[in-house]
């Protein structure tokens, strides 16, 4: 028996588990922070704190944090002792600080080339950079002998949009090309340009691997994937990770073309990839075999990793509510040293940004949350988790969502924090994920009490909310926020806001310049990480369990999640 399923039994046992309130929360039921509350973040929550925990986290001396790594266990560690100075409990189902995240570790050597070939003509393609291709599985070797590659549009099967790129072409063994993102066109189907899931190269790698394709090649742009192709070239490079013993749903071969590259392979096979694009935005599609093959040997380096989510818990102060936990993530892990340094003779990725910050902000929350005296101590419990491995695939998150040291039933809500604000106080709030959750009421109203403004995703076509670590409990049915940086700082001229993020994305992303700077204006991070205090706080207080609203894509796990704990 497991031990989630031995705490389980014994909280009904003995009629501890709280029953769950679903009524819908209106803004009239939501309490603006009290004077204890704003006083303590003010105190706690500051751009000292913040910049101290963030300047040690993204020291070279960490080494990029990269999973399985001396730089890894010592963010653990480091987390660990802040969680135990602040007071927290460890929270692991051992008893520990630490939740063991099992990880399988392949590193790709991958051929100098790829060569396409149609009857006597060929294309040879540059590792790098025309291509990067790496093993989604854990072999040792993987080999593929004149496989027929075939397009196949945007890749995706969904019903509930009646499109199925597929249609019934057996694609068993056979090399897929695909689009990136989702159609766009038509705001009726796939959101219009807000990304969805589909869009995403996780979902498509993962549809070729449950067709049987051995392999799938994504066509890189810009605009279709958010960021620059050096953001493949750095994080799709090195030690690839997987959740251990979960390696199937991996297709043999997985990588990316550049859309140059694609160019001259849609040529190869005397098509236009202009053309098969536009092919690619209507429902009737069918794949379209390209008469071309490719032959590739890949081999594997594979071994066992691990790394560990660091749990805290604040024992909430009702004795049915605390049976409920509200959820604070931040991942502590970044990408780590490459083999090569570049030309500036840096090789760390710091992750200062991303996520030293978030780890520092969610460390202040908790400082603040702890020292709340008993008549104001939140309800539910609170649960404060670093978790690992995200920039592999959210295989932190995943592993807790699959291993909740309560029943996911029993977690009301998530709270997630993937980067802060660097640029200063902005006038507005973005909320990734606007409009899923009743969540949105409670950021809306203490948003207008900090004198700001709610907005959505202000960049819909990156598909945010797929990509951070909210996701993974959103699968498991936890409602949750997720902000972004708002664009509208003050002081500053319109636009301006949005184009440094623009070029965060395009010079910073995942690249060795993710370093600490004490130019940073971190005055709007401290209102975001105070705002995600009073969230945490109401989420934690309130009567009603927090909802997805109705009709949302992960409505029905949270339904499941509830009625496996009898509510």
């Amino acid at each position: 028996m497991s031990n989630q399923s031995f705490l389980l039994i014994a909280l009904l046992s003995v009629g501890l588990l709280a029953p769950a309130r679903h009524s819908v929360l209106g803004q009239d039921d939501i309490q603006l922070p009290t004077t204890t509350q704003q006083r303590l973040a003010d105190e706690c929550i500051t751009e000292a704190a913040i910049r101290a925990d963030v300047e040690f986290l993204a020291d070279d001396l960490l080494e990029g944090r990269g999973p399985g790594t001396r730089g890894d266990l010592l963010a653990q560690k480091y987390i660990i002792s802040q969680f135990k100075l602040i007071g927290l409990k460890p929270a692991a189902a051992d008893g520990g600080w630490t939740q063991d995240v099992p990880l399988l570790g392949v590193t790709t050597r991958p051929p100098r080339t790829l060569t396409f070939r149609k009857a006597d003509q060929s294309l040879e393609l540059n590792n790098n950079d025309d291509f990067i291709v790496t093993c989604g599985t854990g072999v040792e070797e993987a080999n593929l002998v004149d496989a027929e590659v075939v397009f196949v549009g945007y890749g995706m099967q969904a019903p509930e949009f009646d499109w199925d790129d597929f249609k019934d072409v057996d694609v068993r063994g056979k090399v897929l090309l695909c689009l990136n993102n989702d159609p766009a066109d038509d705001p009726e189907i796939f959101a219009g340009r807000t990304r969805l899931y589909y869009g995403r190269w996780d979902y498509k790698y993962a549809k070729a691997a449950e067709l049987g394709a051995a392999g799938m090649l994504i066509i890189h742009t810009t605009e279709s994937a958010g960021y620059p192709y050096q953001v493949v070239q750095t994080s799709w490079t090195g030690e690839q990770m997987a959740l251990d013993g979960q390696q199937t749903g991996r297709a043999l071969m997985e990588g990316w073309l550049t859309e140059d590259a694609a160019g001259k392979l849609a040529k190869l096979a005397g098509k236009n990839l202009n053309q098969l694009r536009t092919a690619a935005e209507r429902r009737d599609f069918r794949p379209v075999e390209l008469g071309t093959t490719l032959s590739v040997s890949m081999k594997c380096l594979v071994r066992k990793r691990s790394s560990a989510n660091v749990l805290g818990l604040l024992p909430g102060s009702d004795p049915e509510l605390s049976q409920q936990w509200i959820v604070f993530t931040a991942h502590h892990d970044h990408i780590g040293m490459s083999e090569v340094r570049d030309e500036t003779t840096d090789n760390i990725y710091n992750g200062a940004v991303d996520n030293a910050s978030g780890v520092s902000s969610m460390l202040s929350i908790a400082r603040a949350m702890a020292r709340l005296p008993k008549s104001e101590r939140p309800k539910r419990s609170i649960l404060f988790a670093a978790v690992a491995a995200e920039e592999q695939g959210l295989l932190g998150s995943r592993f807790l969502a699959l291993n909740p040291p309560v029943p996911a039933g029993r977690l009301a809500a998530v709270i997630n924090i993937d980067g802060i604000n660097i640029l200063g106080p902005t006038k507005d709030v973005e909320v990734i994920g606007k409009g899923k959750s009743d969540m949105d009421n409670i950021v809306d109203r203490i948003t207008r009490w900090q004198g700001r403004v709610v907005v959505g995703d202000q960049f819909p076509d990156h598909g945010s909310y797929y990509r951070s670590d909210q996701f993974s409990l959103a699968k498991a049915g936890v409602p949750g926020v997720f902000l972004g940086s708002g664009v509208h700082v003050i002081g500053k001229p319109e636009g301006w806001g949005r184009e440094q993020l623009r070029q965060w994305t395009d010079n910073i992303y995942h690249q060795t310049s993710d370093e600490y700077s004490d130019e940073w204006n971190l005055g709007g991070a401290v209102q975001d990480a105070q705002l995600l205090y009073y969230v945490g706080l109401q989420a934690a207080n309130q009567e009603a369990i927090p909802a997805w609203n109705s009709g949302d894509e992960f409505e029905a796990a949270r339904l499941r999640a509830l009625r496996a704990v009898g509510d």
